[in-house]
């Protein structure tokens, strides 16, 4: 498990955890690693909701499907970044979401009951991983929120302005990258592709921003 140390280090769960301790802890969680291809099914929408995952490398995207095949992209997740443990720990008893390999990926799952119950061991540095996890899915709250300010837009140009402001501000430039295609971003945005290409030309025509593929630039 040491050659994850690096990414581990960086990622939200195990904050303020000293290296040292990581060997031990991830044998108290039930840590175990998978590795995925491009397009590859990560978790599965009905599946038991029992762990969560952490991306050791590549990146994997959560995604609903309605009844139609449409196809709603929730988010993109890279390198150290938690998914699924919302559900985990509310004790759902299966998944209501796909995770998808957005690229080829490496996956460490943990075990939920087994972060949220001190071990027989009383590790003096499990209540920090219930805290860290606990901050995890009050930010991904604050995201879901986020993404409901973008999607409760009426149009499609005032869902990309909204997302492309958002991302502005996240970085603190007006010239940034995002992490989508533009079929990703249509579905990241719940509008259809063709409509979303026009929109992004009329405002490049009437000066508003710049793009190129997956750069931006509001002007």
């Amino acid at each position: 498990m040491e050659k994850y140390f690096n990414i581990l280090k960086k990622s939200p769960l195990f904050e303020n955890i000293r290296e040292t301790d990581l060997t031990a802890l991830l044998s108290c969680l039930g840590a175990r690693t998978a590795r995925y291809s491009k397009k590859a099914l990560v978790m599965s929408e009905g599946d038991p909701a029992r762990e969560f995952g952490i991306v050791l490398s590549g990146a994997v995207q959560i995604m609903h499907t309605d009844y139609m095949g449409n196809r709603t992209i929730v988010a993109k997740l890279l390198p150290s970044q938690l998914f699924a443990e919302a559900f985990a720990c509310a004790g759902l008893v299966s998944l209501p979401l796909d995770v998808v390999a957005a690229d080829d990926c490496e996956i460490m799952f943990i075990s939920c009951s087994r972060t949220l119950h001190s071990c027989c061991n009383a590790c003096e540095f499990h209540s920090r991983i219930i805290y860290n996890l606990m901050k995890s899915i009050a930010e991904k709250n604050i995201i879901f929120h986020r993404k409901l300010r973008i999607t409760s837009k009426r149009s499609t140009r005032e869902k990309l302005l909204e997302y492309l402001n958002q991302q502005s501000h996240k970085v603190g430039s007006h010239s940034f990258d995002i992490p989508y295609d533009r079929q990703e971003l249509a579905d990241y945005l719940e509008v259809d592709r063709s409509g979303l290409s026009a929109e992004i030309s009329k405002l490049r025509k009437e000066g508003i921003l710049k793009s190129h593929k997956n750069h931006f630039e509001i002007l």
